[in-house]
């Protein structure tokens, strides 16, 4: 269910970054990364939060203890912010990097942006599975 979630925010992200990308590619290149960075971050958790809430709203709904809730929050910020680092980083780092090539705005963005999520999924899984956050605690 995660990654279901995770994969459609991504494509819809990869979609409006390269969008973006090719809208903002007369800035400099500095820029046009940091732009398109922070479009991808929007939407990126924008469809993600959105997912994760209506896939899981019953099970914490039906909990009336929110303890339940808490701690499965702090381990997917806790997942996902590794992750987001890693992602970060590598993501504008690769899409700088393309345009000074001169890659087209949107062709840096999207080949940036996929291999960023490759690793941030693996990141991703793994820090799941070290967090434990689907491992049932009764």
């Amino acid at each position: 269910m995660l990654n279901k979630n995770l994969l459609i925010a991504i494509t819809t992200s990869i979609i409006i970054s390269a969008i973006v990308a090719n809208l903002l590619s007369d800035q400099a290149d500095y820029l046009n990364s940091t732009y398109t960075l922070l479009v991808d971050y929007v939407i990126y958790f924008s469809v993600f939060g959105g997912l994760y809430y209506l896939d899981n709203k019953k099970k914490y709904l039906l909990e009336s203890d929110k303890s339940k809730l808490k701690h499965d929050l702090i381990k997917i910020i806790t997942s996902l912010g590794i992750a987001e680092v890693v992602y970060t980083i590598v993501r504008w780092s690769l899409h700088y990097y393309f345009l000074t090539i001169n890659y087209d705005a949107y062709l840096a963005s999207i080949v940036s942006q996929t291999i960023s999520m490759i690793i941030c999924l693996i990141v991703i899984n793994l820090s799941v599975k070290m967090t434990r956050l689907y491992k049932d605690e009764n």
